[in-house]
């Protein structure tokens, strides 16, 4: 199949794609290249797809709707996995407008290149756990009532599933928005806690600790998100009996972990004891994320495989790699 992969050079969109090269697929990849965070990481990721068999790329902004339905393969793709977004909670209180142009406007384009194209591809598109707030009753259920968010990217990813109802139910367009939570792992965001956090802990320097560390969240290693997506996304869907053919599924491990826990399992993994200043919560953030998969276990047979610990073993290794080549962690934290 042919598939169209929105914010390809983000964390999960390059990983999506290999995938799906992996399993013989073609994939047409766009994305801005935005300055949200190290355009460098972005490029690095790309450059790992550039070159492959069945791989194309073209910077493109998805607020640009006609330039995206003016890509040549609108007739073409088969399936769609709309990933890209303006990512982080605290920015959206920085940069509102950003959100509004990437999140709302970038998804009503891709609702209508897939109005559009002659396939009728099916629409994998990303949300978020941050649509259930901080007062939904744990582990998130997806049928649970999402009116209360806390941030505007909570509220900019709830739009997204709202407009995509409305097109599923104009035009019969097949969709699936996946609720990811906490996603983690080697060639990840610098804006993430794990990664901040790691920086950090390796040069001595203090971390941030929000709401006394009073805080759980259900971390999710890439790996296992990318077989959810996958799954989603090159599986046939059952749609019958539904009015509009839209689900809902969460992709997460479905095992919180305690923020303080979070830092042992760092420290344990770099060697290093992390030196903590507690700060108050901050606004937008929630205390806990727990998400129930027994949809997406019962519809996709999905199965999260890897352990904080061992996810997080793996991407202290990975950064230890990068930032060592790069000389900017002191020797004494080289083990």
């Amino acid at each position: 199949m042919k598939f169209l992969v929105t914010g390809v050079a983000g964390f999960i969109g390059s990983r999506v794609a290999a995938a799906l090269l992996d399993g013989g697929h073609s994939v047409v990849g766009i994305d801005n290249l935005n300055e949200y965070y190290s355009v460098a990481l972005k490029q690095a990721r790309l450059h790992q797809l550039q070159g492959r068999d069945g791989f194309r790329f073209e910077k493109m902004d998805l607020a640009d709707h006609e330039a995206l339905l003016a890509l040549p393969e609108l007739d073409e793709i088969d399936r769609v996995v709309h990933l890209a977004a303006q990512a982080g909670v605290r920015y959206s209180l920085e940069n509102p407008f950003a959100y509004a142009a990437s999140n709302l406007t970038g998804h009503l384009s891709v609702l209508e290149f897939c109005r559009r194209a002659a396939k009728a591809p099916l629409l994998a598109y990303a949300s978020s756990s941050s649509v259930y707030g901080d007062g939904a009753e744990v582990p998130f259920r997806e049928d649970a009532v999402v009116d209360q968010p806390v941030s505007l990217y909570a509220a900019t990813k709830r739009a997204d599933e709202l407009m995509s109802l409305a097109y599923a139910k104009l035009y019969d367009i097949q969709q699936v928005g996946m609720r990811f939570f906490t996603v983690y792992g080697p060639w990840g965001r610098p804006d993430m806690a794990y990664w901040s956090f790691t920086d950090s802990i390796l040069r001595g320097e203090t971390i941030r600790v929000f709401n006394g560390g009073k805080m759980r969240r259900d971390f999710t290693y890439i790996d296992d998100a990318v077989a959810g997506v996958i799954a989603i996304a090159c599986g046939t869907g059952d749609f019958a009996g539904l009015e509009r053919p839209h689900k809902i599924y969460n992709i997460g491990h479905n095992q919180p972990v305690g923020l303080m826990d979070f830092i042992g399992e760092i420290e344990r993994a770099t060697g290093v004891e992390a030196r903590i200043a507690m700060e108050p919560m901050q606004a937008g953030d929630v205390t806990e994320t727990c998400a129930d998969i027994s949809r997406m276990q019962a519809d996709y047979g999905y199965r999260p495989q890897v352990s904080l610990s061992e996810g997080i073993s793996r991407f202290v290794e990975w950064f230890r790699e990068q930032r060592v080549e790069a000389g900017a962690i002191p020797a004494a934290t080289k083990l």
